[in-house]
């Protein structure tokens, strides 16, 4: 699993201080925690910055640089703000995160990409928001966003498609059809185009002692639709172990084998269930009840756990 880790992310109150204060060890010693821990690239996600962009990005790239090798990610609304970091990076091709079919984000994002030989992360979004359903997202890039990177000679394989990530906790019926969308964007177009998401979306708002879950359950699902690429967080040692379970498949124990016949279950365009678990396990009751509720066939709520 190629992992963007998403922790330097502008939504924290711990980054938004260091950034307030231009701490550069605060961000050199998270930025190479995430790698040390298993991230291949690191996502700079700092919001739009309309005031100080020309400052802050290029200030960023430098910190991070200084301390880890692997690619950044670009992850703001702001073009320039974008251009402006892209123009300070020394190391690894970069990715731009990102455009939508939203026209004009259609228009300059993957220009700029073309321009400076990036990465470029495309949501299956349009003006009018963001579809349900799968075939819906996945004719989104076969429609505007394929299409708008062949205009410009931007090499497929450099374009990564976000069919998007939402949370279970008011979008529940988005995640089942994500699943599919991940499942159908690698045969829809030749060659395929890489596939992305931000993974932890689908546990926010929910309760923090969840999201760990919630989050490692929805991972196995996707991988066994062949995702092999998202924006999580690497010290989430729940998350990690879950895909090392996957990718060594490690069958050592009774909730690893759990884990491994979701997996397979919806590698094989199936859904698991309830001959898969042990309800006598109190842990494998817990991912049954968070597998429910992410294939929308039972009703969310906070207190899902304890029904």
């Amino acid at each position: 699993m190629y992992i963007i880790g998403e922790n330097i992310h502008i939504i924290s109150p711990a980054v938004k201080e260091a950034l307030a204060n231009r701490d550069r060890e605060f961000f050199m010693e998270l930025a190479l925690k995430q790698v040390e821990a298993g991230a291949k690239a690191v996502d700079l996600n700092l919001g739009p910055r309309k005031k100080d962009w020309e400052e802050v990005f290029p200030w960023m790239v430098e910190t991070v640089e200084a301390v880890v090798d692997v690619p950044l990610c670009i992850d703001t609304t702001n073009v320039d703000g974008m251009e402006a970091a892209v123009k300070k990076i020394t190391k690894a091709q970069p990715i731009l995160n990102s455009t939508s079919a939203e026209p004009e984000r259609l228009e300059r994002v993957p220009e700029l990409a073309k321009k400076y030989n990036t990465k470029l992360i495309a949501l299956t979004m349009e003006k009018s928001g963001i579809p349900v359903a799968s075939d819906e997202r996945v004719n989104i890039a076969l429609e505007k966003l394929i299409p708008r990177c062949l205009e410009l000679d931007f090499p497929i394989n450099d374009l990564i498609i976000d069919p998007l990530v939402l949370t279970v906790s008011g979008c529940q019926p988005y995640c089942p059809e994500l699943i599919e969308a991940i499942r159908t964007i690698q045969f829809a177009w030749d060659p395929p185009p890489m596939i992305s998401v931000g993974l932890s979306n689908v546990s926010n708002a929910v309760p923090t002692k969840n999201r760990p879950l919630i989050d490692s359950v929805y991972c196995a699902m996707v991988m066994g639709a062949g995702l092999k690429m998202m924006i999580a967080n690497p010290l989430e040692k729940e998350l990690m172990e879950v895909i090392r379970i996957i990718e060594e498949r490690d069958e050592s124990t009774p909730l690893s084998r759990l884990y491994l016949k979701i997996h397979d279950r919806i590698e094989a365009m199936e859904y698991p269930t309830a001959g898969d678990v042990d309800m006598s396990d109190p842990e494998q009751v817990k991912v049954w009840k968070t597998v429910q509720i992410l294939l929308n066939q039972v009703i969310y709520a906070d207190s899902y756990l304890e029904q």
